[in-house]
């Protein structure tokens, strides 16, 4: 299977700086796990330090553990930080986030360039349980973004 890219894009009615500030609270990771999801964060990164990793457990579609270990990899303030899966459920992710200006509003966009593996299983099932399982997740993270950037 070759890559394949996700992008979701969201303009806020907040400035570029307090979009990128949200993703530096320190429960900012916290506030974007979706409640659905069966996760755990051992070890908090810093977006802010390159190298740093973060560590989660979950249940891939609940039933299997899987440790996720993803480094940061780049941070550009305020308009860019990465992140690279390590070690996880894909065979490859690599996790742009970029934040850019729209006039007096910023427009969030997460770019991710992922290979799920398991060969033509991974093609089989990234339309059908990946691909919907990222676009649910990203849907909420933008919607907690924008509410806390707009409403703070």
């Amino acid at each position: 299977m070759s890559k394949q890219i996700y992008i979701k894009e969201t303009e806020i009615a907040a400035t570029v700086d307090k979009v990128f500030a949200f993703h530096e609270l320190p429960d900012a990771f916290e506030r974007l796990i979706p409640p659905w999801e069966d996760a755990e964060i051992i070890e908090k990164a810093d977006i802010s330090v390159i190298g740093s990793r973060a560590v989660i457990q979950q249940k891939i579609f609940g039933l299997i553990p899987q440790t996720w270990v993803a480094e940061h990899t780049a941070y550009d303030p305020p308009h860019l930080f990465e992140d690279v899966q390590i070690s996880g459920p894909f065979k490859s992710w690599v996790h742009r986030h970029i934040i850019e200006p729209k006039g007096e509003h910023a427009v969030l966009r997460d770019e991710i360039t992922f290979d799920p593996g398991f060969s033509f299983l991974g093609s089989l099932m990234s339309p059908v349980l990946i691909r919907p399982k990222i676009e649910k997740m990203f849907e909420y993270r933008h919607m907690v973004t924008k509410t806390w950037c707009e409403d703070s």
